[in-house]
């Protein structure tokens, strides 16, 4: 369906799944990566190395490349309705300053669900992507379900949405996202804001969540008391606090997990893995998959 490099065809050829489990369904399932211990692997943005980030068209990328676990950022537009969007600015992933130039500096709370529909998410990774668009929570959610996949879910920049964590349990739960399977092994809640993080785990405690960001080891076990997974970025990672944060049980009882990000070259990816990490997230799963599988 879409132009590939050699080394995205290759890893599709091979037909491996590399998934990471919510501390939840740790212990239930084992990696398919080819060793038990090796840590999963998480497409970030979708195989946004290869198609336009949070777009459709990464998520199939990633499902056809064997990828079961996509990661995305779910912010909230002017009318109330939740995209899926990293950057709190239009500007860099579409061509928004083309179709408003008058509405600097083109943040996504200023734009209603209708406009941000029109805009075209793809052209700036190439001509192959052109009129690719801005997918809502509701459609990157009936994609990632019709693709059997699963989600690790980032609520980007809460501070600047309140009450968002709301809104995205009430999408979850209107799309089917809310029942025991979801919940129990396809479904993982992060946020950088602990807040936030705290929110989900509060309204709906049977969610997996995770935490973006390096706390201090002396500050791990509050956050053990509200969250599941420890996400760090992976510059800022030792054996160690791996281990720190392994010592640990989450919220759900189970042993605290790390899930790095964010991984894109082969070295990287051998150096976190042979820290322990549990998790991987990465533009570039084939790279990643192929130096710790």
């Amino acid at each position: 369906m879409y132009a590939r490099p050699v080394a995205v065809l290759a890893a599709t050829t091979l037909g491996l799944t590399a998934l990471v489990l919510p501390a939840s369904a740790a212990g239930t399932e084992q990696s398919t990566a080819g060793r038990e211990d090796a840590p999963q692997v998480i497409a970030h943005r979708g195989a946004s190395a290869y198609a336009p980030e949070n777009t459709l068209a990464a998520v199939d990328l990633a499902d056809e490349m064997g990828f079961a676990w996509v990661e995305n950022d779910v912010q909230r537009t002017k009318d109330g309705e939740l995209v899926v969007v990293h950057d709190d600015s239009l500007a860099r992933t579409t061509d928004v300053e083309q179709r408003f130039p008058d509405r600097a500096p083109w943040k996504v709370k200023e734009f209603t669900a209708a406009e941000i529909a029109t805009l075209d998410a793809g052209s700036w990774r190439g001509a192959e992507w052109a009129g690719a668009r801005v997918p809502t929570l509701k459609q990157y959610l009936e994609r990632v379900d019709e693709n059997n996949q699963k989600l690790l879910l980032e609520i980007k920049k809460p501070e600047l949405y309140p009450g968002i964590e709301k809104d995205t349990l009430r999408v979850l739960g209107e799309e089917g996202w809310l029942d025991r399977s979801h919940v129990r092994s396809r479904l993982v809640i992060q946020s950088f804001g602990a807040d936030s993080v705290k929110a989900v785990h509060q309204q709906r405690p049977d969610i997996t969540t995770g935490f973006l960001g390096t706390p201090a080891v002396a500050d791990l076990p509050s956050y053990a008391a509200f969250t599941d997974q420890i996400n760090p970025t992976h510059t800022s990672l030792s054996a160690e606090y791996v281990a720190a944060v392994h010592a640990l049980k989450g919220a759900h009882g189970k042993r605290l997990r790390v899930s790095t990000w964010t991984v894109n070259d082969a070295a990287a990816a051998t150096r976190v893995a042979g820290f322990g990490v549990d998790g991987i997230i990465t533009n570039n799963p084939d790279i990643v998959r192929d130096a710790v599988g």
